[in-house]
C-alpha cells in the first residue's frame, strides 16, 4: 500500500529503521538582508506569527526581506531628501553652520525613520 506521499512522486530513504521523506527546500538565491529586514522579521516572528509561518514554508521569507529593505531603503532617501528641502538644508547652511547642519540631517533622518518604520516594517 502506498502512501499519498509516494502517490503525488515523493519518495523516502532508510536511515537505520526510520524511512525519511526526500525533502528539499528551493534554491532563495543569496537575498542581503539589512537593517529594516531584519526588523521586519523580528516583528512578523513575534507579532505575526502566522504570516512569518507562511513565508518560512512557502520559501519566501528572504525574499520578502529583501524586498522590504530594498523599499525602506528607497522610501528613506526619498523622504529625507524631500523633508530637506522643504525645511531649508542645503549645502550652505552645512558650510555656514555645521553643527546646525548636523543637528536638522540628524532630526530629519528620525523623522523619515519613524514613517518608513510605520508604514512598511510595522505593517
Amino acid at each position: 500500500m502506498r502512501s499519498l506521499f509516494e502517490e503525488l512522486g515523493g519518495t523516502y530513504c532508510q536511515v537505520g529503521d526510520y524511512f525519511i521523506p526526500n525533502l528539499a527546500l528551493p534554491d532563495t538565491g543569496s537575498h542581503q538582508i539589512g537593517k529594516y529586514g531584519r526588523m521586519r522579521r523580528s516583528y512578523l516572528k513575534e507579532h505575526r506569527q502566522i504570516l512569518y509561518t507562511n513565508y518560512v514554508v512557502e520559501g519566501t521569507l528572504f525574499e520578502h526581506l529583501a524586498e522590504i529593505d530594498q523599499a525602506c531603503n528607497e522610501r528613506m532617501g526619498n523622504i529625507v531628501s524631500a523633508m530637506a528641502k522643504q525645511e531649508g538644508v542645503t549645502e550652505a547652511l552645512k558650510a555656514a553652520d555645521q553643527m546646525e547642519w548636523v543637528r536638522r540631517m540628524n532630526n530629519i533622518r528620525s523623522c523619515a525613520e519613524e514613517i518608513v518604520l510605520t508604514e512598511l516594517v510595522y505593517a
